[in-house]
Order: structure tokens, then C-alpha cells, then sequence
């Protein structure tokens, strides 16, 4: 017994689901990984006083997020494409915690905007520390395109005396040929004034997992019915 066209559109729904959420995980972990074992940055790993910042703690949540999101996704296509109920099961399992983990994170982001926008500037101010050691073209690369989307240039806007000042937007006057806002400031300005936009981000992503989630349900139902038919098909025959 084949499944129902119901049936079929949540199994191509989840095999899309879980392509763009395997790109994204390997994203987050490639990026995690390379921060953590690079020859620049592993040895921020090795000082103990160092543990706790924002950056470790940062990598740390990158390479966690970026495993789970691959494992999830595993269960999640083995079990549309084979049809597999166990797989499936364990599937809605770990998109129920991801999904009420992406909602509760959303919104302790939102009650703690303040604090969460100066973790963020710190682990922007990590970061431009590791570009002022080496100059390493990766991060230079990521601090270009930080400074370009906030229009702001490093830690203290002054150019004159930004070491990065390479990677620092095109100034659209005089003034700010010698001085921008520096990036930190933005940073924790932005994420407190955008902090509905940050929620309903968190929210609108919630909703996609649960609707994945949905879909996993009724395909689940829609197995187990084939299943029982078929069951019952050759119970009759035999």
C-alpha cells in the first residue's frame, strides 16, 4: 500500500526540511569547529581564565548546536525516505526539544536584551583581538562584513588608530573619514532596539520546526496505517 497524497506531501515537506537544516547545521559546526582548532584561536581554549567568555562559551554553543541539528537530521531523513517509524519517532522527539528550545531561548533573549547585546559585543571584541594578533584573513573577512551591515568601525570608531581599519565601510563624509561609531556600542544599541525582531525570529523559526514537526506526526500516522493494511491483506490471503 502506497501512501495517500497527504502523506506524500509531508514526506517531500520533511526531505526539504532536513536539507536546508543540514546545510545550516554543517554551517554552525564548520564554522565552530575551525574557531576552536584553528593554529589562532585554540589557544584561547588552553587559558583557563579564559573559559568563561563570551567567545568560548560562543564556539562552544556553535559546535553543540551545529552536532545536534546533523544528528536530528539523520533520524529525520532516514526516516521519511525509508519510511522508517523508529526513526521517525526519535525524530519528533528531538524536534519537540529543539522546537520548545528555540521558543524559550527567543524569549529569555527578549526579557534580557540588554545583556544578551553585550555578550554579543564581547564576542565581537574577542574577535577583532584575534584580527589585531595575526590578521588573519578569515576574520577579516568577518569583521568586513560585521562593520559593512552595522556601518560601524571597530572598538573605538576612531580610524587613525583602528588597526582593522582595512575592513571598516567607506565613509559617506568628511567626519567620518576620521571617525565612526565603534562596533561594540552598535552592537548592544542594536540588539536592544531590534529584540521584537530578534523574538519573532526565534518565534517564526519555532513555527517551522513545529510545522515540520506536524508533518513528521502525520506522516508517522499515515505509515502505520500502510502498514496495518498490508498486514491486514496478507492476513486474509494466508
Amino acid at each position: 500500500m502506497a501512501l495517500d497524497g497527504c502523506g506524500l506531501v509531508c514526506k517531500y515537506v520533511l526531505v526539504l526540511f532536513n536539507i536546508i537544516f543540514a546545510v545550516v547545521g554543517l554551517a554552525f559546526l564548520g564554522l565552530g569547529m575551525w574557531l576552536r582548532f584553528s593554529n589562532d584561536t585554540r589557544g584561547i581554549f588552553e587559558i583557563e581564565t579564559l573559559n568563561s567568555s563570551a567567545f568560548v562559551i560562543g564556539v562552544t554553543v556553535l559546535i553543540t548546536l551545529g552536532t545536534v541539528m546533523l544528528i536530528v537530521v539523520v533520524f529525520g531523513d532516514y526516516g521519511a525516505c525509508n519510511e522508517n517509524r523508529c526513526s521517525l519517532q526519535v525524530f519528533i522527539v528531538l524536534l519537540t526539544f529543539l522546537a520548545g528550545a528555540e521558543i524559550v531561548v527567543g524569549i529569555l533573549a527578549y526579557s534580557r536584551s540588554e545583556a544578551v547585546g553585550e555578550q554579543i559585543a564581547e564576542f565581537y571584541s574577542s574577535m577583532y583581538l584575534l584580527y589585531m594578533k595575526n590578521e588573519d584573513p578569515a576574520i577579516a573577512v568577518t569583521l568586513t562584513f560585521i562593520h559593512n551591515m552595522l556601518h560601524c568601525c571597530g572598538v573605538t570608531g576612531v580610524k587613525v588608530l583602528e588597526i582593522a581599519k582595512k575592513t571598516c565601510p567607506s565613509a559617506d563624509g568628511i567626519l567620518e573619514q576620521i571617525i565612526m561609531p565603534n562596533c561594540p556600542r552598535v552592537i548592544s544599541n542594536v540588539f536592544v532596539s531590534k529584540a521584537s525582531l530578534v523574538l519573532g525570529i526565534f518565534l517564526v523559526t519555532g513555527a517551522l520546526l513545529i510545522t515540520a514537526l506536524v508533518s513528521s506526526g502525520i506522516l508517522l500516522k499515515q505509515i502505520k496505517k500502510c502498514q496495518q493494511e498490508i498486514t491486514a491483506y496478507y492476513s486474509a490471503v494466508y
